[in-house]
């Protein structure tokens, strides 16, 4: 299963992939864009609970629908200022396809990353925002990840981004909204040299 799955291209060199044997790639016929952003910096990760809607109850960065006339980088901006009252210098990260059985079209998400922000870290209606420890050392003063609480795939690629490695990913989910999981699965890495 290293063939790059379709709707995802690049330079990319496979980093893993699973999933149930046999199974095929959701076919789909549109994307619609979103973001999500994450600020890292000093050995942490600023993640952001999620209060309503899909996605309830878990982990994530802030992100959110790329609007009419905005581009992916403005729309980040947008929704990290919105979710966690900060604004920081996000530069593009990766980018995943998700597609689940919930919706018929499939989540094109750009991913960006900052290593500084500025601003006060505000909880907002939506995300409760919360620092977490990026390394295993047990005299941390801060939480592990807590990839428990995250969206299932999240344990993979996060720690590509942590590390500076540009990704691009795909996983197709089975299940209904919040109780989906991933039935099969893709991510590569950005070849050295090459551009995401």
């Amino acid at each position: 299963m290293t063939e790059v799955p379709p709707g995802i291209s690049g330079n990319l060199k496979h980093y893993i992939s699973g999933g149930e044997e046999g199974s095929q790639w959701r076919e789909f016929s549109t994307k619609r864009h979103y973001t999500n952003a994450f600020v890292v910096q000093d050995n942490k990760i600023l993640l952001g609970m999620k209060k309503r809607g899909w996605g309830q109850g878990k982990y994530n960065g802030f992100g959110g629908k790329v609007d009419p006339g905005e581009t992916p980088l403005e729309a980040a901006k947008r929704e990290l200022e919105e979710e966690s009252g900060i604004q920081a210098p996000l530069v593009h990260a990766g980018h995943l396809l998700f597609l689940t059985e919930a919706v018929e079209w499939a989540f094109h998400i750009d991913i960006y990353k900052a290593e500084s922000y500025t601003g006060t870290i505000t909880e907002s209606d939506e995300m409760k925002p919360e620092w977490f420890s990026t390394t295993s050392d047990p005299s941390a003063e801060l939480p592990m990840i807590p990839f428990d609480r995250m969206w299932e795939t999240d344990h993979v690629w996060l720690p590509l981004l942590i590390a500076n490695k540009p990704f691009v990913g795909r996983a197709d989910f089975v299940g209904e909204k919040d109780k989906s999981k991933p039935f099969k699965w893709w991510y590569g890495v950005v070849e050295e040299g090459k551009e995401l």
